[in-house]
């Protein structure tokens, strides 16, 4: 299987869940690490794109591309299993502690949950602490520039 991120250049090298672990987001608290992969580059690309401007826009995001061998099992998330609101935003504690647990409980390396930026897409969730970790590999990476008109 083949799954995407979006990632500023100096950061594109190797998959960390660092940045995610400094502020926190939808899916882990500050101070767990995770990282955060989209199920198409269209989905890489919005889930950026939410959180930033044209005045702020880098010009020097990657697309990722990495390999997940079949071998890996994929936990999964069901929304009709999460509470009404868990796409709410500002993100609740709620998806946090899902993804906390996710990572402190190491039975998946990787967990399929929905996408609360474009309803009926999936994100993928890597565990870097899992011992198939090694095992996900970046496949490709490219420049890829946001086209501006998404921000008029």
């Amino acid at each position: 299987m083949k799954i995407y991120r979006l990632s500023r250049e100096k950061y594109s090298k190797e998959l960390s869940g660092k940045g995610a672990s400094n502020s926190g987001n939808r899916w882990n608290s500050k101070g767990t690490e995770i990282i955060y992969c989209a199920s198409s580059k269209a989905l890489a690309m919005a889930e950026i794109a939410v959180h930033i401007s044209l005045a702020l826009l880098p010009n020097d995001f990657l697309m990722i591309e990495i390999d997940v061998p079949e071998s890996i099992i994929i936990g999964e998330i069901d929304e009709k299993n999460l509470q009404e609101d868990w796409n709410v935003f500002p993100h609740s504690l709620y998806t946090q502690q899902i993804g906390d647990e996710f990572i402190k409980q190491n039975k998946y390396c990787i967990l399929k949950v929905p996408s609360a930026v474009v309803k009926g897409d999936i994100n993928f969730l890597v565990n870097p602490y899992h011992p198939d970790f090694g095992l996900v590999k970046i496949s490709n990476s490219y420049h890829f520039p946001f086209d501006k008109r998404l921000f008029l």
